[in-house]
Formats: C-alpha cells, structure tokens, sequence
C-alpha cells in the first residue's frame, strides 16, 4: 500500500564554495582554540616564574662586631688579722642619755674575761699570741680607765675673774667637763658646765680653756683621749 516513500525534504547536494566555507571555519575555529590554550600556559608560566624570582643582595665588607668586654675578676678574699691575746678598754661617751636603755639580761653583752688589763690593748682574752693589734677606738677614755691621767700643766693662767662679780664681791665655782686630746688640749667642742654659780664664770673658763694646756692621759705607754672634769673656783682676795 505505501510501498512509495514521500522524503519530506529532498537532500540538496552541496555545492563546492560551501564545502570551502565550511573547511575555512573549521580551520579558523581549531586555530583560535589552539592559540587560546597557548597563552594561557605562557601566562601561567610567567606568574610561576615572577614567584620564583629571588633577589639576593651581596654581603658589603663590615667591620666584626667588638668583642664584648670581658667582666673583672672578683676581688681577692683578704682574711682579717687575727686579734693579740689582751684586753679592751670601755670608752666614755660626752653625751650622757637621759633614758637608760632596755637591757636583755638574757644575752651577754661582753665577756668579762676581755677587760682584765693584760696582754695587748685591743686584743681578747681569746686572742692569738702574736696576733696583730687591732686600732684602738678615737673615743675619748674615763679616768679610772687610764694608767695616767690627763693633768693640766703647770704655768696655765687662770681664768680672768668677771669684774662686774669681783666689784659685787660675789665668788662662785664653775665645774667643767671637756676632752683633753692626745696632744694636750682641750676639744672646745665637747665642752660642758656641769655646774656653775653664773654665767660670766661660766664664759670666763670657756675664753681660757683653749690656751691651757695637759699632760695628756696614757694607756700601756701610748697616749689617748681621756674626759676630764675640772672645778674652777673664783673667790674674791
């Protein structure tokens, strides 16, 4: 019955300038997907080489770094002498505290054995025969801490009487008490009236002190500083 086929639309043959055309655009085509995909690996490869370029700068002729000083060495352990087998000396103090101090009876303060008056002065009792004597304090000693006292010499003038008191006929006394130094003389600076019926008595030993002149005081054959107190008296003749 349909034995006869009915081609809806019958195939042309192409023609020969369709054939180049198409040719032409398939060549053009593969050529532009070529060259695309080559820049694109010559742009990858250049980003890869600008990452990997390095730039290293050449060392410049520096002079070393200065050797750090080196620390000093530690100073030398110097042993102190040993003290001589003697005594030491209690020394006076000018200044007299009103308040007596508290005392722990607990401890001992000093040893007895220390103060017996032989052997080295400024040693111990405990000392090393031979030992080096140790300096003797500058402090001032009492009296009965000396062998010899300090004693004013002879020829010393007196103190000049007030002449406002001698025309009143009024005499006094003035106790004194001051330092008399290894040189023999009076440190004016320790200077103090213990005592005195007046003032004017008491400027007139102040002015003369300082042109009298001691014996100074001695312990074992060495002079030392030795507090003195001394009475002035002023009585009209």
């Amino acid at each position: 019955m349909f034995s006869t086929l009915i081609e809806s639309k019958p195939n042309r043959p192409k023609s020969l300038g369709q054939s180049i055309m198409s040719v032409v655009l398939h060549v053009a085509l593969i050529a532009g997907i070529v060259a695309v995909t080559a820049n694109a690996g010559q742009k990858e490869d250049d980003s890869v080489k600008a990452e990997d370029l390095k730039f290293v700068e050449a060392p410049k002729n520096e002079p070393p770094p200065p050797e750090a000083e080196k620390p000093p060495p530690p100073p030398e352990m110097v042993a102190a002498p040993p003290p001589p087998k003697g005594f030491q000396v209690l020394t006076a103090p000018i200044d007299i505290p009103d308040k007596i101090p508290e005392v722990d009876l607990s401890k001992a303060v000093t040893d007895e054995a220390d103060f017996s008056g032989t052997g080295a002065a400024g040693g111990t009792s405990k000392g090393v025969v031979g030992g080096v004597p140790q300096p003797v304090s500058d402090q001032p000693y009492f009296e009965f801490q000396v062998e010899k006292q300090a004693l004013a010499k002879e020829g010393n003038v007196a103190p000049r009487y007030p002449e406002i008191l001698r025309s009143a006929n009024v005499s006094g006394e003035v106790l004194a008490q001051f330092v008399v130094d290894t040189s023999g003389r009076a440190e004016m600076k320790t200077f103090k009236s213990l005592k005195s019926d007046h003032d004017l008595f008491t400027a007139a030993v102040r002015t003369a002190l300082p042109q009298m002149r001691f014996y100074p005081a001695e312990v074992g054959g060495r002079k030392v500083k030795q507090l003195v107190q001394q009475a002035f008296k002023f009585a009209v003749q």
